[in-house]
């Protein structure tokens, strides 16, 4: 199904992807199709039961237009993030891009050198646990660290594949189209399809994570740089502290600045005699963020404190960032923006302390609802805008998002 019409319908399914609801006349706008098309394709997808009539707009003084939206629970994206200790997998409604079936896995990026055969394992086994048939699902959405080149599918820190393409790999053994891309990057994406970046020309979102990382949009599209590797904000050098990080300097940002820093130190306090409402960190990263962030919530001085110091850190580079890219805005998320409003005010103290005001005073900032969704609505977005570009003749021509 290759026909220019069936190219049409798929853009029209991108435009009402993301919980839209629009007119034909919107349609056509878009897309730059005729309206006379757009309501012949738009009738024929009503047909096929892959849009829905959903009513007529608010009335404007004229005839009011009817309006469609994508069919619920009829097609999905699915959707991986990973990290470099967990990897999550879940299917995305199309019609509201709410998760629906989560499920994660324990994969140690660091630890295991078959990551990529058995990543592929973990994705066919979720696909054979399916409720619905595996045509309904558009693509593989997938977000990893590491310093990744969306064309070619290579991810130079993680998933070896000898030089070759990850997502022809994993196309291969699952049989559907796959996309990979920094997570970072996808992070962004989801702020600002369906976040506080939304129908903003210019941001910045920190994914407060293991790392640091940094997504950015730049005149209403995401950037990536000249390769994709725009965007290593953990590894700006801003200290010195003498402390080796993943990328083999000292004193970057990283190192005083994420969610492993901030567990370390929670558990050195500990050992020294501080008295907190944890009583160990367990030897489990998940499990010893969780306490951390939990404890963070319930007021705990000593969490909150030294939350407080490495949100202080991150501060400290946004501030560069302002200097550089004159965001309108700058969002927190990514996993470690479960510690909530409680992160604004260091992050606002070091900003203040190291910004220009005539620039600071321009910038927002944000602390995201999405959090640790926040991948995985990514690396669906990132299916969804390349679903009318894929051609199964030639797979491997695909357009990044």
């Amino acid at each position: 199904m290759h026909t220019k019409s069936s190219d049409y319908k798929r853009k029209i399914v991108t435009e009402l992807s993301f919980g839209n609801t629009l007119s034909a006349h919107e349609i056509s706008v878009l897309t730059g199709k005729s309206l006379p098309l757009t309501i012949r394709m738009l009738n024929e997808l009503v047909k096929e039961k892959i849009v829905a009539e959903s009513g007529y707009a608010l009335s404007t003084g004229g005839r009011r237009p009817l309006m469609y939206s994508l069919v619920p629970a009829n097609m999905f994206v699915l959707s991986v993030a990973m990290d470099q200790y967990i990897t999550r997998i879940a299917f995305i409604d199309l019609h509201d891009f709410k998760i629906t079936r989560e499920k994660k896995y324990d994969l140690d990026l660091y630890q295991h050198k078959d990551e990529l055969a058995r990543l592929t394992d973990f994705i066919n086994e979720f696909i054979k646990e399916l409720p619905f048939d595996k045509e309904r699902i558009i693509g593989v959405g997938i977000g990893m660290p590491g310093f990744v080149d969306v064309g070619k599918g290579i991810n130079y820190s993680f998933l070896d594949n000898e030089g070759h393409s990850i997502f022809n790999y994993i196309e291969k053994q699952v049989g559907l189209p796959v996309y990979i891309d920094n997570d970072s990057s996808l992070i962004a994406l989801a702020e600002f399809k369906l976040g506080a970046a939304r129908n903003k020309k210019n941001a910045a979102v920190i994914n407060f994570s293991w790392g640091v990382g940094l997504g950015m949009i730049v005149d209403g599209a995401l950037f990536r740089g000249n390769n994709g590797f725009a965007g290593e904000f953990s590894h700006i050098s801003l200290f010195d502290n003498n402390k080796l990080c993943q990328c083999g300097k000292s004193g970057c940002l990283e190192t005083e600045g994420s969610m492993t820093v901030a567990v370390e130190k929670v558990k050195e306090a500990l050992g020294n005699g501080r008295v907190s409402r944890i009583k160990n960190v367990p030897d489990d990263i998940e499990k010893a963020f969780s306490s951390t962030i939990e404890s963070v919530k319930l007021g705990d001085q000593l969490t909150v404190d030294i939350l407080s110091e490495v949100a202080y850190n991150i501060g400290r580079g946004i501030a560069i960032l302002i200097h550089i890219l004159n965001p309108e805005l700058v969002v927190i998320s990514g996993r470690g923006a479960a510690a909530g409003n409680m992160l604004l005010a260091p992050i606002q103290q070091a900003v203040h302390r190291f910004c220009i005001p005539r620039l600071a005073n321009y910038t927002d900032l944000q602390i995201s609802d999405l959090s640790n969704k926040a991948q995985l609505i990514g690396a669906a977005a990132l299916v969804v805008e390349n679903y009318d570009h894929y051609n199964a003749k030639d797979p491997l021509k695909r357009k990044a998002a």
